[in-house]
């Protein structure tokens, strides 16, 4: 597979305080600036999640149908939580959302269920603020010597993915890259909005786009949202990219992300 250039989603510098909604996107304050960047497949090139932020890993869940939550709760919950403490020698590990379906828009399928819109602009989930406030709620007062919050992301949908994920690697982006936004969530259920800080990423010429080709169902790929250790990786810039060598016939793609937090306690 090739590299290619395409059109990352960028968020543009010196606007007013950006903000983005989980369904609602209609009322999104994300001024979206595109910019040709080179994306580079990342088979072959070893990347750790320590060191770009991002790892492509091997791992067979035994779910069947992803569609299904009590599947997903009462299954792949410890299966992530088992694989992430695996590969990272992390004390305890919490799995905290129930597994987040996305559809690419061809599917006719986005905005279909809660958050299941492809993240088509550059960011990170959560920013230095909520990391801290989640992972002191997350330990429940108990001592930590270190937390990191980690997404797992797997396609669904067989290859080729026509919206593929793309990844940066962090040791490319500057700190004034990452802009402070709000992560609004409107429940359709008609629960109260809830919100938090995380960051959305303005163009800068020097990052390093990767993403992974033709994924299957039995692979994964592990990035870092954020992580107390200074010596590591910090977070990873992600987006939801059109890719430009897809088949006009691709399958539309469908992927699940599990979010969890790993904790070294003192």
């Amino acid at each position: 597979m090739t590299d290619r250039s395409a059109l990352i989603a960028y968020v543009r510098r010196g606007t007013p305080r950006p903000f983005y909604y989980a369904n609602a996107h209609e009322k999104d304050r994300v001024p979206v600036d595109l910019q040709p960047m080179p994306v580079r497949d990342a088979r072959g090139i070893g990347a750790q999640v320590d060191r770009e932020g991002f790892q492509l890993v091997r791992h067979r869940s035994i779910v069947t149908d992803w569609t299904d939550r009590a599947a997903l709760e009462a299954i792949h919950r410890a299966e992530v939580a088992a694989l992430i403490k695996e590969l990272t020698g992390a004390d305890d590990v919490f799995v905290t959302s129930p597994g987040i379906l996305r559809y690419s828009e061809k599917s006719g399928k986005a905005g279909s269920s809660d958050n299941s819109h492809p993240a088509r602009f550059a960011h990170v989930d959560i920013n230095d603020a909520t990391a801290a406030q989640f992972a002191e709620r997350g330990a429940g007062g108990r001592a930590f010597t270190r937390c990191a919050a980690y997404n797992l992301w797997r396609a669904l949908s067989p290859p080729p993915q026509d919206v593929p994920l793309a990844f940066c690697d962090i040791r490319s982006v500057a700190a004034d890259d990452l802009i402070v936004a709000d992560a609004i969530f409107d429940p359709p259920d008609g629960a109260p909005e809830w919100s938090f800080e995380s960051w959305v990423v303005g163009h800068n010429p020097a990052h390093q786009w990767y993403f992974f080709a033709d994924m299957t169902a039995d692979e994964a790929v592990l990035f870092k949202t954020n992580d107390s250790d200074p010596a590591r990786a910090h977070c990873l810039p992600h987006v939801a990219f059109d890719d430009p060598l897809a088949p006009a016939d691709a399958p539309p793609r469908i992927s699940i992300e599990m979010r969890a937090t790993a904790y070294w306690w003192a």
